[in-house]
């Protein structure tokens, strides 16, 4: 069979969408949903800082997308919060430090909600992380599964209040990371005694290479779908792969997006 390599697209049924905030702005966003049935599950996808370069086709988030809903099930919801441009657009409004993200994070939720999705986890990655934090303990969603948190703009509160919920709180960790490495990452967490830190080892906060990417997908199915666990890293059905020179599928290469 042929083998998943790091640009690769398998088959999903692929949505562009518009969030409606409820102080009246519009987000730009896509849902991948699986094509041989309903979903088990649902991934909302909180991108790193905009600031940074951050957005909804951050590689790790992108390639969730373009793989769970084929080999796992899920149905994978991403999306610019304010301010944040990506190849599908521009989203309304203006970068608020994770303050006026949280609207953004709750009209994702109710989309979820409209659309009758299962079992909703958030997916938040660096600053992403902090958006979840601070926002996204609400109902239905099930739990959170934190890239290379930075805790920059989510406080002691935050991790209070997700210790006092219950729900499933994973971080995983990078050994490397430029922000908060593992060892300091238990300290900040022991607030949340329920959290699990997973030390990642060799990882840095991006998580460029496909090994990394691999860990992190692996890690997100082992919680949200442990029946699809561990992934295959080979697909028997369709496949393209994407450039990102030309924005656009194309067959018979081999570049490496990361």
């Amino acid at each position: 069979m042929p083998r998943i390599v790091a640009n690769s697209v398998l088959p999903a049924r692929r949505e562009p969408l518009t969030l409606r905030t409820a102080d009246g702005l519009r987000l730009v966003g896509e849902l991948a949903s699986p094509l041989d049935g309903p979903a088990r599950a649902t991934l909302v996808c909180l991108h790193p800082l905009p600031t940074a370069e951050g957005m909804m086709d951050s590689h790790v988030l992108r390639k969730a997308a373009w793989r769970l809903p084929a080999l796992a099930g899920v149905a994978v919801l991403r999306f610019n919060t304010r301010g944040t441009s990506s190849a599908a657009g521009t989203s309304e409004g203006a970068f608020d430090e994770g303050r006026g993200e949280g609207m953004d994070l709750r009209a994702a939720v109710d989309e979820v909600v409209r659309r009758g999705l299962p079992d909703p986890w958030l997916l938040g990655w660096s600053f992403g992380t902090d958006v979840a934090l601070r926002h996204g303990d609400v109902d239905p969603v099930r739990g959170a599964i934190l890239l290379s948190p930075p805790l920059r703009f989510a406080t002691d509160a935050d991790l209070d209040r997700w210790a006092g919920s219950g729900r499933p709180l994973v971080a995983l960790v990078p050994e490397l990371d430029d922000y908060l490495r593992p060892d300091a990452a238990r300290v900040r967490f022991a607030r949340a005694p329920h959290a699990e830190i997973i030390a990642v080892p060799g990882a840095r906060h991006l998580w460029v290479g496909e090994k990394y990417v691999r860990v992190v997908l692996d890690e997100v199915v082992r919680r949200v779908v442990p029946q699809a666990h561990p992934l295959p890293e080979e697909y028997a059905g369709p496949m393209t792969r994407w450039s990102d020179l030309p924005h656009r599928k194309v067959h018979g290469t081999d570049r490496a997006n990361s």
